[in-house]
């Protein structure tokens, strides 16, 4: 029996989905093999890549000044590649909102002057720092964000202007809302949170910025490497790229992220809405910044956090424990979570509620 994965990652996938792969499994498009099994160089896999590409730069309205690249070593590994794709004269600014801002920054500082101009860590992350009163250094060859942040729970409402490239970490929250890419020098994101299982990263760059790596930029990690070769340049993460389109052909015949959109602040709407009118349950975010995609919750104590994950567990509602640095209950409720799923987690919460207060 399925149940409702409230993952923050790997996280669910759409039913349709699963099912679609299920069907091609043994056998991908007459050629008698897995999609897991030919060849990254076969021409029955190019096209994938090809669709995967124009589905999202559609689904995203991406210009055609920007490149579209499907990388491996999640992004984590674009912590690395970003200072060595543009940290050109050594110097970058960050923000850090959350555990993984705050780890792309200290990996910044590994190959340059990583400069920490805001930061919401005296509250424990829970605040997004007002972007139109920090003070940008002129001299930056590019300023990063993560926009959503997966633990902590926070977004940003609006992305700060800046001199220098915008360079954004989307991976918890990528195709869940509009954004225009114009803003941005360069969005990356992990896909197994919102669009795929893991594997595969996407990376959008404008193009004019992926010219000239640093000289010492490994070759796996250059930008203009996997774009000249069209994401091709060895093995990709090929299951995952196929299981990314998938999911964005489902999201176009859905009506594209601004009716996905609506979905997911129905979604949060209900959570919070049940969460703020109770004595029982605490969100500690800042309501301005709160995350669509992923909502802390506690209970009164430890113990009776302890208790509700187990007993969530039992009622199909799984993954429900929070990340070691929060505690409590955290509930990811990406795009592939259907409105009954988090129905069905309110309406454990009232009952739990009941029993327990």
């Amino acid at each position: 029996m399925r149940v409702y994965n409230f993952s923050a990652g790997p996280s669910m996938l759409p039913l349709e989905v699963l099912e679609e792969a299920q069907k091609e499994f043994l056998d991908f498009a007459g050629t008698g093999m897995s999609v897991t099994e030919i060849s990254h160089r076969d021409k029955a896999f190019a096209p994938i890549v090809e669709e995967a590409e124009a589905n999202l730069r559609e689904l995203m309205n991406i210009p055609e000044n920007y490149c579209v690249l499907f990388v491996q070593g999640g992004a984590s590994q674009q912590f690395a590649a970003i200072p060595l794709n543009l940290m050109h004269n050594g110097k970058a600014d960050y923000i850090v909102t959350g555990n993984f801002a705050k780890k792309a920054w200290q990996e910044g500082k590994i190959y340059g002057d990583a400069r920490l101009v805001a930061s919401s860590e005296d509250k424990t992350y829970t605040y997004i720092p007002d972007v139109d009163k920090i003070a940008f250094n002129d001299d930056s060859d590019y300023v990063h964000i993560t926009s959503n942040n997966t633990i902590f729970g926070t977004r940003y409402t609006k992305f700060p202007k800046t001199k220098a490239p915008l360079v954004c970490d989307m991976s918890s929250e990528i195709l869940s809302r509009e954004v225009d890419v114009n803003q941005f020098g360069v969005i990356y994101a992990g896909a197994q949170k919102n669009l795929a299982p893991a594997g595969v990263t996407i990376v959008i760059a404008r193009r004019d910025l992926i010219e000239n790596p640093l000289p010492f930029c490994p070759t796996m990690l250059k930008w203009k490497t996997q774009a000249d070769n069209g994401s091709l340049y060895n093995t990709p993460p090929c299951f995952s790229i196929y299981m990314a389109n998938l999911v964005l052909r489902h999201l176009k015949k859905l009506g594209g992220v601004k009716e996905i959109n609506k979905i997911n602040e129905y979604k949060a709407g209900l959570l919070y809405d049940f969460i703020d009118n109770s004595s029982f349950y605490t969100n500690s975010v800042v309501k301005e910044f709160r995350s669509i995609m992923n909502v802390p919750f506690v209970t009164p104590s430890k113990e009776m956090d302890e208790k509700f994950v187990k007993e969530a567990k039992a009622e199909g509602l799984v993954t429900l424990k929070g990340h070691r640095l929060v505690g409590g209950m955290r509930a990811s409720i990406y795009n592939a979570m259907p409105v009954e799923g988090v129905k069905k987690l309110v309406e454990f919460m009232k009952k739990f509620e009941k029993e327990n207060a």
